[in-house]
């Protein structure tokens, strides 16, 4: 009985030995545009509502998330690389400004803000078709 276990034992695990393993590539993405979905959340924040009376402080999470849709827009949106630059500029001054540390709103910062607000427009409704 013990021989006839190690027999089919040693069948059994030579069974698939000789199988190929399949490799399964990711595929891109074919499913809804993010983009407009993106712009969409951004534009009901309330840094982009009223970023003149917003604490910079307060509005880093929404610069960054900014930031990250512009290189969005870059990818998704080559055509509208121009406009995916006039949002990194703001933000680009809002950084340089270390507005991330003010707490007080207006003043440059409140400008960046502004600008960031103004620009997300003008993308969303170019995106909005």
């Amino acid at each position: 009985m013990r021989t006839i276990l190690v027999a089919l034992l040693l069948v059994l695990s030579g069974c698939g030995s000789s199988e190929v393993p399949v490799k399964v590539r990711p595929t891109q993405s074919t499913g809804p545009d993010v983009l407009p979905i993106k712009l969409k959340a951004l534009s009901t924040d309330q840094c982009y509502v009223a970023p003149g009376t917003e604490s910079p402080k307060g509005c880093q999470k929404y610069v960054t998330e900014l930031f990250s849709a512009a290189g969005t827009i870059r990818k998704r949106r080559p055509d509208l690389a121009s406009h995916a630059d006039a949002l990194e500029r703001p933000i680009a001054a809002f950084r340089t400004a270390n507005c991330q540390d003010q707490v007080a709103p207006g003043g440059p910062c409140g400008q960046a803000l502004g600008d960031m607000a103004t620009a997300l427009t003008s993308v969303k409704s170019l995106v909005d078709g």
